[in-house]
């Protein structure tokens, strides 16, 4: 794939503009949105940069800088999952505190937000113990949204204990939206005050890009990511009255930009920021280096979210509204998922085998289809030709042996209580590992795994959340439809 964003220089003029933020109090508070790790969907909307690119960018802070971690008691309580990885909330704590740790990157503490005694919460701060992090409750903050008068109190923020900081520098995330980073910012920044500190906070979202046309694909994209939620792109009233400049923002920072500036004013003793876009540091917009294909990459991913929106809502997950919403955007630009070639490669597949259940993946200008065989699913078949393929294997070379595969099946359903009539992407890429050690073009065939990121993957049926997660992981954008195989 084509990069047309330019990461190094993100870095360059982003850690600047930073610097640049502190500079202008004792102490900086950054609430940092969306996902501070595996930022797959900047990667696919913005190809060129990299999930990892905003670790690197905190890394060029790690003398400066600490991070708080929030997590709101609620989602602890409810067991709530994140759909990309799908794992609770509290685990994905745990595996950032442990990821930044390993990137020298200092946790201070974590945050339990909208905490009312919930022992699920209690049980989960006490587990943070082993991970030697400094654990807070804070509860609802009296009086808001609208009473600023409590709100900017003892009874309001300052009831919340004070999360006690050292650096100039301070990051405040989560491990999903609605966690509390924004009030636990804000009673940060009264804590400070009242200690003498003159603190500032700023907005670190990646999404929508304030500087791009509010129609523009990326940013329409950032709308299909977030139907779930309703965030709906707008023109930043504030500032363009303030400045005379169009910049893009969306709903829910417009709604509570008047109390928010406010609360501010209250706290600071002056009006620092005039507008939602005055807050944010992010520099994306200066970093796009070829806007036709940018345009192009975010279609394609507008396209994959409705594909998505559909299954979740065969789950369950989501209600009608959000793969209709998703569609609506695809009609204001002028996009189908017909445009999705790989979707019919992989319906051909189905109707040439019978009707069973089929995949194809695009790598490049190619289409390598696979279905479900007597031992592998759909998605186990379509990769293992697809390795094949890229490696110059022959079609009809077996690389696991059936007597190999039969013994796997067998134990696997004899311990399991669900059966299962194949072996799934994780088990064969076990059984691959297995035999890499005693066939060196397995071997080899392995060590290429990575010429398969980028690619396009569509299955005809549902696939299983363990497979899609190995895909994402893969670097392998699916997509699939919304029929249950059952064998």
């Amino acid at each position: 794939m084509k990069k047309c964003f330019d990461a190094e220089k993100y870095l360059k003029i982003q850690k600047k503009k930073i610097r640049g933020r502190i500079r202008m109090f004792d102490k900086l508070y950054i609430e940092f949105g969306g996902k501070l790790i595996d930022d797959q969907h900047a990667a696919r909307t913005l190809p060129g940069f990299l999930p990892d690119l905003k670790i690197r960018l905190l890394q060029e802070f790690k003398d400066d800088a600490e991070i708080i971690l929030c997590i709101n008691a609620n989602a602890i309580e409810k067991s709530k999952i994140r759909a990309d990885h799908m794992i609770s909330y509290e685990t994905e704590v745990i595996r950032l505190i442990e990821f930044l740790r390993a990137k020298n990157l200092y946790v201070s503490s974590v945050v339990i937000t909208l905490f009312d005694g919930q022992k699920k919460a209690k049980d989960f701060a006490n587990k943070l113990k082993d991970y030697k992090v400094k654990v807070y409750f804070h509860s609802f903050t009296k009086g808001y949204p609208t009473d600023v008068d409590t709100i900017v109190s003892d009874a309001g923020y300052g009831a919340n204990p004070y999360v006690k900081t050292t650096k100039p520098l301070v990051i405040v995330s989560a491990p999903g939206p609605c966690s509390g980073k924004l009030a636990t910012s804000l009673s940060q920044l009264y804590h400070e005050s009242k200690r003498g500190v003159k603190a500032g906070y700023a907005k670190f979202e990646t999404f929508p890009v304030w500087s791009l046309p509010l129609k523009h694909p990326v940013n329409i994209a950032y709308e299909a990511a977030t139907a779930d939620l309703g965030d709906i792109n707008m023109i930043d009233h504030f500032h363009l009255e303030k400045y005379g400049v169009t910049a893009v923002n969306y709903n829910r920072d417009l709604e509570t930009f008047p109390v928010l500036k406010e609360i501010l004013t209250r706290i600071t003793g002056k009006t620092v920021y005039y507008s939602p876009t005055d807050m944010g540091v992010n520099v994306i917009g200066e970093c796009i280096t070829d806007d036709k294909a940018i345009r192009r990459a975010s279609k394609n991913e507008i396209i994959r979210r409705y594909y998505r929106a559909l299954t979740d809502l065969k789950k369950g997950v989501v209600g009608p509204e959000v793969p209709e919403r998703i569609k609506l955007l695809m009609n204001e630009l002028d996009i189908s998922e017909a445009e999705r070639t790989v979707v019919n490669y992989a319906e051909e597949k189905r109707q040439s085998s019978n009707n069973l259940p089929s995949a194809c993946i695009e790598i490049g200008k190619k289409h390598i289809a696979g279905r479900k065989t007597g031992y592998l699913s759909p998605i186990s078949s379509t990769i293992l030709n697809a390795l094949k393929a890229l490696n110059r294997i022959p079609d009809e070379v077996d690389l696991i042996a059936p007597a190999v595969l039969e013994p796997i099946l067998e134990i696997k359903n004899k311990t399991s209580n669900f059966k299962e009539p194949y072996l799934k992407l994780g088990e064969v890429l076990i059984a691959l590992s297995i035999c890499s050690t005693t066939n060196p073009v397995v071997k080899k065939l392995l060590d290429n795994l990575d010429k398969l990121k980028d690619s396009e993957l569509h299955a005809t049926h549902m696939i299983s959340d363990d497979e899609m997660i190995i895909l994402s992981n893969l670097g392998i954008n699916a997509t699939c439809g919304t029929e249950i195989d059952i064998d």
